[in-house]
């Protein structure tokens, strides 16, 4: 059973800097994901990473900025947000997947973790 716990957010200002991290039992073998959706907005990917570590995707909005890593031996994902914008404010969100699907079905990815807020103030 995956089981997902998401941490990190908080408040910054623009331009600033967090991390996110996501506790992930039983996901080693997981393609696994991070997400986002802001209020009255579409849930949309934002970066995603192979089972091994080698293979990520980012989103266009955040390509430069935001690096996804995962440390299999702590069973934990992380996403790297640099040079963050007032858009990025949004509830973050880890996901898993056995089977690959791409940022934009996030409808078809499995398992998923509670949330964790971030807030960028201009």
């Amino acid at each position: 059973q995956v089981q997902l716990v998401e941490s990190g957010g908080g408040s910054v200002q623009a331009g600033g800097s967090l991390r996110l991290s996501c506790t992930a039992s039983g996901a080693t073998a997981y393609y696994m994901g991070w997400f986002r959706q802001a209020p009255g907005k579409e849930r949309e990917g934002v970066a995603s990473i192979s089972p091994g570590g080698s293979t990520t995707h980012e989103a266009d909005s955040v390509k430069g900025r935001f690096a996804i890593s995962r440390d299999n031996a702590k069973n934990t994902l992380y996403l790297q947000m640099d040079s963050l914008k007032p858009e990025d404010t949004a509830m973050y969100y880890c996901a898993a997947t056995r089977i690959y699907w791409p940022l934009t079905s996030w409808i078809n990815w499995g398992y998923w973790g509670q949330g964790t807020q971030v807030t960028v103030s201009s």
